[in-house]
């Protein structure tokens, strides 16, 4: 399972908000990029990056700081927020960007999203934002009549290079994911799932793990402490030929 530690960028600033409420906002560091140096000094490969602002306004505000950010970091880098167009794709890709999340176009549009995902195979990744099993868009503020697993079904013979699953419901709020709506989409869709919400403890990373996930974004959790990203990728990427020679 893949460890995605989150940097979430608002006004240039590293930030956690509460259930995706702009007016639950707390700062965790004035500069995202130091923020960045500290996870991949603790082990991270790969950082989720969000463009709260983006998500927002539909326009990428803080590119400047997201593109040097995935430069200077040395590790994989997904971005999402604002990214409403094809020109937008092609500028984070062309800024070295390794792979885009696109939530609300892509539902609201979705040839289009079928359209950019052939344009540029394995590059893009569905969004997919519920509470109560139903989707959420445009940051979170309308819900959807179809059910999350419904709409991942759509989209699961795309090319696309997985699917961010956001439980609204948990996110920011250290209350522990929804494993079992996480199980539930893992089992039902042939797509990758990266679980996102709600992580809080070392137990969270190993229930979701079990469930089988392909990867986990941890926010709010690292920048409390309540979770060590030096253990949560040891227990990610714990492969179960280790237990069988113990057991030998």
């Amino acid at each position: 399972m893949e460890i995605w530690p989150a940097i979430d960028i608002r006004g240039g600033k590293c930030v956690r908000l509460r259930q995706g409420d702009y007016s639950q906002e707390t700062v965790f560091a004035d500069n995202p990029l130091e923020m960045a140096k500290i996870w991949v000094s603790q082990g991270a490969k790969r950082l989720h990056l969000v463009d709260l602002d983006g998500a927002k306004t539909g326009d990428s505000v803080n590119f400047s700081v997201i593109s040097r950010l995935a430069e200077v970091s040395g590790v994989l880098c997904e971005v999402g927020g604002g990214i409403r167009s094809e020109e937008m794709i092609r500028k984070y890709l062309d800024a070295g960007l390794h792979r885009l999340v696109l939530g609300t176009l892509a539902i609201k549009q979705p040839e289009w999203f079928k359209e950019m995902c052939y344009k540029f195979p394995q590059k893009l990744v569905l969004g997919l934002d519920a509470k109560n099993g139903f989707v959420a868009t445009d940051g979170w503020l309308e819900t959807s009549p179809s059910t999350a697993i419904a709409l991942a079904k759509q989209f699961e013979a795309f090319p696309i290079a997985a699917i961010v699953y956001t439980d609204i419901a948990t996110d920011g709020m250290m209350q522990g994911p929804n494993i079992a709506a996480m199980k539930e989409m893992r089992e039902n869709v042939r797509t990758e799932i990266v679980a996102s919400g709600g992580v809080t403890t070392m137990n969270d990373v190993k229930n979701l793990k079990q469930a089988g996930l392909h990867g986990c974004i941890i926010g709010r959790a690292l920048y409390e402490k309540t979770v060590s990203l030096a253990e949560a990728v040891a227990i990610a990427e714990w492969k179960h030929e280790h237990n069988e020679q113990r057991a030998e």
